[in-house]
């Protein structure tokens, strides 16, 4: 995705959880509580939201932060370790601004979730590149 705004403005944009808490969740997923996060590598995140009453815990732990340029995180649902999917998003300088590549790889046994997966990761990143070009 092309996003016009410099590389270390959309990388902070992806880690900031006052920012992040803005766009990254679908447009189905209910109240989202305020993000808590330790952003180096080892440090995880965690976000609440709850549809419908029902409370669901999103998670992860980020493996790589190499500003401005790379990120990789787990990515789970209240689930126990080995469950976790891995996200990794690369941001790197284009002639008008920067291109944003995330690649979401799943554990086999969601694959069901797949198309519904990559709907959602392309309405975020839509609401980000909004979000970007307002401000």
């Amino acid at each position: 995705m092309l996003i016009r705004k410099p590389v270390e403005e959309v990388f902070e944009a992806m880690i900031n959880p006052d920012i992040t808490s803005t766009f990254w969740f679908t447009k189905s997923s209910g109240r989202v509580e305020p993000w808590k996060t330790l952003e180096w590598e080892g440090g995880q995140f965690s976000y609440v939201v709850d549809r419908d009453g029902q409370r669901i815990n999103h998670m992860g732990t980020y493996r790589e932060i190499q500003r401005p340029n790379r990120l990789v995180f787990t990515w789970g649902v209240d689930v126990e370790a080995g469950d976790e999917s891995v996200v990794t998003i690369t941001i790197l300088p284009a002639e008008s601004g920067c291109r944003l590549t995330l690649v979401h790889t799943l554990d086999p046994k969601w694959e069901e979730y797949k198309d519904r997966t990559q709907e959602g990761l392309s309405y975020m990143l839509g609401k980000l590149n909004k979000l970007l070009i307002g401000s």
